[in-house]
C-alpha cells in the first residue's frame, strides 16, 4: 500500500504523526486478533500495547521492508506465543502445587461480551493453540494459508490441516454445545 510506504518511510526518520497514524490505522485489527488468541480483553490490550512501544522504540534501527499490517500482525502474534507459553509455565507451577495441596487449580473466567461470544471463545480456547492460531488468522482476519504457514514456520498443507481440524472441533464443540441448549 502506498499509504504504508509512506507512513514506513516518515517513521524511520522520526515523524510521531507517522507512528500515530500507523496505531490508528491498525489498532483494531491487532485488538481483534489478539482477543481471538487469547480470549482476554485486558491481555489483549497489554499485547498490543508492548507491541506498539516495542515499535516506537525501535524506530531508529527500523528497515522492515514487506507489509507493515503483516509485520505487526506477526510482532502480536509472537507476543501471544510468548504470553500463552509463560502462562502455561506459570499455570504448571500453580497445578503442581495445588496438587502438593491436595486442592485441584482453578482458571480465572474471561470477561466476554455476549452469550454466542461466550461459546465461540469457550470452544476456540479448547483448541490446541497452533488450530486456534490458524482458525483466527484465517476465518476471522481473512490471512491466506500461505501468510499464516510464513508466520507459523511450517508447511500450507500443515496450516490448512491445522485450519481444518480446527474449524471441525469448532463445529463438534458448538453443535454439542446447542444439543445442550434444547
Amino acid at each position: 500500500m502506498i499509504e504504508d510506504e509512506l507512513l514506513k518511510w516518515r517513521f524511520r526518520r522520526g515523524c510521531r504523526e507517522a507512528l500515530a497514524r500507523i496505531y490508528e490505522k491498525y489498532v483494531h485489527l491487532l485488538l481483534s486478533v489478539a482477543m481471538g488468541l487469547l480470549n482476554d480483553p485486558h491481555e489483549a490490550e497489554d499485547v498490543v500495547q508492548d507491541v506498539f512501544v516495542s515499535f516506537a522504540k525501535g524506530a531508529d534501527g527500523f528497515a522492515m521492508k514487506g507489509s507493515l499490517k503483516a509485520y505487526l500482525t506477526q510482532s502480536v502474534v509472537n507476543r501471544v506465543r510468548d504470553r500463552v507459553r509463560r502462562q502455561r509455565s506459570r499455570q504448571r507451577r500453580v497445578d503442581d502445587l495445588a496438587a502438593a495441596a491436595g486442592e485441584p487449580g482453578r482458571l480465572d473466567p474471561s470477561l466476554l461480551y455476549s452469550e454466542r461470544c461466550e461459546r465461540l471463545s469457550a470452544a476456540l480456547a479448547q483448541l490446541p493453540y497452533e488450530q486456534r492460531e490458524a482458525v483466527v488468522l484465517k476465518a476471522r482476519h481473512d490471512m491466506k494459508l500461505k501468510d499464516i504457514a510464513r508466520l507459523q514456520g511450517v508447511s500450507i498443507s500443515t496450516v490448512n490441516a491445522r485450519y481444518r481440524y480446527g474449524m471441525d472441533k469448532l463445529r463438534a464443540l458448538l453443535n454439542g454445545d446447542m444439543d445442550h441448549e434444547q
